[in-house]
């Protein structure tokens, strides 16, 4: 006997997935990136090497960065030495700041996201949690449900060792989760330390001294689901569509190993060159059905994987310097955060165009793409539809 169709409409929402909600979070402890580079080679004894720090220093102005978050301190390096060398065995140390901080930072931005939403914790019925720069088990997601208080039957997706287009992969995964499950709120949270990456300088792994100039610590949650109830929940973006794809002949070009010296990272050059050369193939197969070609007539939401990044893509979809106004401030004031990048972007367009009196959360565009870069070399594009303020 076939499942009645009835029975299976039952079980699924009616509308798209909505972000309800988004909070965000950061450790107290910040540097100024102009700081930074005496201070680095400061912690990690190679004042001596004054060619690599002259090298290092131009890494770090060109990176368009002005202050970082990281828990990881001075103090904590001086007590973990091995940590500040290049690829002495510390794993043990990196993984005591991770399994503790991760859930308490992802917690501090679920209760703010949870907050605005406004509704009970009891309604979230998913918990897709996101992280590059820790592994434990019992994992985060369910230390992250101890923490809040959540139903312990709440339905949990650990992602671990994602890269930095996870930003986009959560969403992808709430979306299903939100629309094949009636009256589902999924939390979705990503969270990353720099503690897994941070180690002392190499003039032969210079790719490593990049990551240095570039990755901070931060978290970000939303609440997703379908069906809004308004006024009680106020919708702020539809998830319309989502992809996700392996850029051709990118084998090796970010490569990622966890290891006893923490977590490497191998970065290839062309990085930018190859992302940005694919920008125009992805946004025609996402925005082919609602007809849309001209690429300054969307919001953008591009991960900051860098400013070379940012400007050849600005370059090759000929956009004008609003489009990536919000991404190029997340970067400024925060680095690259890996997979919270995005959402973090994702708050901070929809705080201007209300500041702004836009008419729509999509800084007064309707539709809009969110992109996510990192490891493969993957991308996710996420299509969004901003939703009216005056819906708020």
């Amino acid at each position: 006997m076939e499942i009645p169709a009835a029975v299976m409409r039952a079980q699924r929402a009616e509308g798209p997935a909505t972000v309800l909600a988004i909070g965000t979070a950061t450790p107290d402890n910040f540097m100024y990136q102009a700081d930074y580079p005496d201070y680095y080679f400061r912690v990690t004894k190679s004042e001596h090497l004054v060619d690599l720090k002259r090298k290092f220093k131009r890494m770090c102005d060109g990176t368009m960065i002005r202050k970082r978050y990281m828990h990881l301190t001075e103090e904590y390096i001086q007590e973990n030495p091995n940590m500040a060398e290049f690829m002495a065995p510390s794993f043990n140390a990196r993984r005591a700041i991770l399994c503790d901080e991760i859930p308490k930072l992802a917690k501090k931005a679920s209760e703010r996201a949870i907050k605005e939403w406004g509704q009970p914790m009891s309604k979230i019925s998913h918990l897709v949690f996101c992280t590059t720069t820790g592994v434990g088990m019992p994992s985060f997601d369910y230390q992250l449900v101890k923490l809040l208080g959540l139903n312990p039957s709440v339905k949990r997706v650990m992602l671990y060792m994602q890269g930095c287009f996870a930003g986009g992969t959560v969403l992808r995964v709430a979306k299903d989760l939100a629309e094949n499950n009636h009256g589902a709120r999924v939390l979705v949270v990503c969270a990353e330390m720099n503690a897994m990456y941070f180690r002392g300088p190499s003039a032969a792994h210079l790719d490593s001294l990049v990551g240095q100039a570039l990755f901070g610590d931060g978290a970000a949650a939303l609440i997703v689901g379908a069906d809004p109830e308004v006024p009680m929940e106020r919708p702020l973006f539809q998830v319309v569509s989502t992809s996700q794809t392996i850029l051709p002949d990118t084998d090796g070009f970010i490569v990622g190993d966890l290891l006893d010296g923490g977590l490497t990272l191998q970065l290839n050059r062309d990085v930018p060159v190859v992302i940005s050369k694919n920008i125009l193939s992805a946004l025609e197969a996402s925005f082919a059905p609602m007809g849309i070609t001209d690429w300054n007539s969307i919001f953008w939401v591009a991960h900051p994987g860098g400013a070379a990044i940012l400007d050849m893509v600005e370059a090759q979809a000929c956009l004008d310097k609003k489009r990536m106004r919000a991404t190029r401030h997340i970067l400024s004031e925060y680095g690259n955060m890996s997979s919270a990048c995005v959402l973090f972007i994702l708050d901070e367009i929809r705080k201007r165009s209300a500041q702004e009196g836009m008419a729509t959360t999509g800084e007064g565009m309707d539709w809009g793409v969110l992109f996510g870069f990192g490891p493969g070399l993957t991308v996710e594009t996420v299509v969004l539809r901003s939703v009216p303020i005056t819906a708020q």
